[in-house]
């Protein structure tokens, strides 16, 4: 029940920052990019200082560090035979253009520049549109991934957003042990997102 309960405040606090946005009574203050930059940075900080301060992380990172190479790669398999997947019930979409905008992984700034270079601005905005709602998803329904699919769950979810973004939301729903994982993971499929969107395309 707590999990359900998270998920909805997750929820309520990005519609009220939607709707303040659009209704324009927020402050001019928080439309900056500056101050999300900012925000970012102080909870990462947070994030790293929950980390270090936890003994049993570095102990499970001793035993846990060859299988952390396995998450990226479930994390680019699992969302590339899940789009392959969807893309057969849509019709007029091609596999390669479905699976090109999976490829972001939730690096939608850079896969979405890279897609409508390749094949235009239609895809692209496919491609943002998708891998933002991937990063949404991932704050929202985190605490329902953790307890239903495992601790890895958020991070498997967050792909290439799980360094930064969706992190403090790992670290709370998994735990401060799996920062490193998704950390790791992140960085990886944040490396090999360009290779992903171009081969496909």
């Amino acid at each position: 029940m707590t999990a359900v309960i998270n998920s909805l405040l997750i929820f309520g606090c990005f519609i009220a920052g939607l709707l303040g946005s659009a209704l324009h009574v927020l402050p001019e203050l928080f439309w900056r990019p500056s101050l999300i930059e900012t925000t970012l940075f102080v909870l990462l900080f947070l994030v790293g200082v929950g980390v270090g301060a936890n003994r049993h992380t570095w102990e499970l990172i001793r035993q846990t560090t060859l299988r952390m190479l396995y998450v990226p790669v479930i994390a680019i398999a699992g969302t590339l035979l899940g789009v392959a997947a969807v893309s057969a019930l849509l019709p007029g979409v091609r596999l390669r253009e479905a699976l090109a905008v999976g490829s972001g992984m939730g690096y939608y700034s850079l896969s979405s520049i890279l897609i409508t270079e390749l094949r235009g601005e239609t895809l692209g905005v496919l491609a943002l549109l998708a891998n933002i709602l991937r990063e949404i998803v991932t704050l929202v329904s985190a605490p329902l991934m953790a307890r239903y699919f495992g601790r890895i769950g958020p991070v498997i979810a967050g792909g290439a957003t799980a360094t930064d973004t969706t992190l403090p939301m790992i670290v709370r729903c998994s735990g401060p042990e799996y920062a490193i994982v998704a950390v790791f993971s992140g960085l990886a499929i944040s490396l090999l997102v360009p290779f992903l969107s171009a081969v496909l395309l």
